[in-house]
This record gives C-alpha cells, structure tokens and sequence, in this order.
C-alpha cells in the first residue's frame, strides 16, 4: 500500500468516513476491500464513490488516468463478493463491471461530477470500467 493511500485510509478512520484534509478534502470516499487475485492477500483502497440506488454504489477504475486498469479491479474481477467501508459502517457487497447504457448514465454522471475524470478518460486511451457493488 503506497503512503498515500495508507494516510487517506488513516484519516477516513479517524474521522467516521469523512475526509478533512488535502485534495480529496470533502469528496464521497469508500474504502474497498479486495484480495489479491495472484496472491489471496487482503488489500484496501480508497477511492471516490458514487451513490446509485439504495445502498448500491459505483466505483471507476480510472489510475488517474493511466493506460492500464489499476490491480483492484483484476482483484474484484477474479474476488467479486467482498466488502465495502462507507462512513463508519462496513457492508458485505458483490461487485460486477457495469456495461451498456447503465455504464454509459454512471460514467457520465461521474464527469459531471468530477470533471477530472473526463480528464482520467482522453488521457487513459482506454475504457474505463465502472464497477457496481450491491449488497449481498
């Protein structure tokens, strides 16, 4: 786990899910839980989420717009039902790769929310794949 991520991780904890500080500094954060598709480690990113309906919420795999889809998602992908940390409560969730016109709403939401993912999306030269997770 990279510095950074250890301290937004330390900070969304000591603070119920919230992020005070720093660039992300208000934005929805969720810690996802994921295991290691090669090596059954457990690991936990943070990343900015999108309320859908009910308790269901999106995620992006954009890597800031890399040309490859960040290790997470290879995770999820071969580990699907796994957990999210959202505020100060932990759901048990099954995580699917959103396609069609449902990815197509999402991702465009997510950009007009966040314009910097449609900077993540001419940069990353790729499709970035939006991942679901509902309750199990």
């Amino acid at each position: 786990m990279t510095d950074w991520n250890a301290a937004v991780i330390e900070e969304f904890r000591a603070n119920n899910g919230q992020i005070v500080d720093g660039q992300m500094k208000g934005w929805p954060i969720v810690l996802v839980h994921h295991t290691g598709a090669k090596t059954g480690t457990e690991r936990v990113n943070p990343l900015v989420y999108q309320q859908l309906d009910g308790d269901t919420v999106a995620v992006f795999a954009s890597k800031a717009g890399a040309t490859t889809n960040p290790d997470w998602f290879h995770n999820l992908v071969a580990h699907p039902d796994t957990s999210i940390e959202i505020g100060t409560e932990t759901r048990p969730v099954h995580a699917r790769i959103a396609d069609g016109e449902e990815r197509e709403r999402i991702w465009s939401k997510q950009k007009e929310l966040f314009p910097q993912f449609a900077e993540y999306e001419e940069t990353a030269n790729r499709e970035i794949p939006v991942v679901v997770f509902e309750p199990r």
